[in-house]
């Protein structure tokens, strides 16, 4: 199963993304969490319905220092996943 998420709030400058990083590689998804210009945080993940469940269960408590205010999510087709690697921040360094 693939998932897109786009996360809303305090969730730039906060740590949100390393969080997310640790979060989904813990679970064991495979995808990427990045900002966007908007200033909301982008997700793709792809595992099990369990595992996506917990990673949206850990998305609305975020980090600390942060404040999630929504969560828009739509489910991907699955071959948008086969090309996903091990979870990774996108645009840090």
């Amino acid at each position: 199963m693939v998932q897109h998420y786009l996360v809303k709030g305090r969730v730039q400058g906060v740590g949100f993304r390393w969080f997310v990083h640790r979060e989904a590689a813990e679970i064991g998804l495979r995808g990427w969490v990045r900002n966007t210009d908007t200033g909301h945080v982008e997700i793709v993940a792809a595992g099990t319905p369990e595992q996506l469940l917990e990673l949206k269960a850990a998305l609305r408590q975020g980090s600390r220092g942060s404040r999630v205010d929504a969560i828009e999510e739509h489910e991907l087709l699955e071959n948008e996943g086969e090309k996903l690697g091990p979870f990774e921040i996108e645009g840090a360094w």
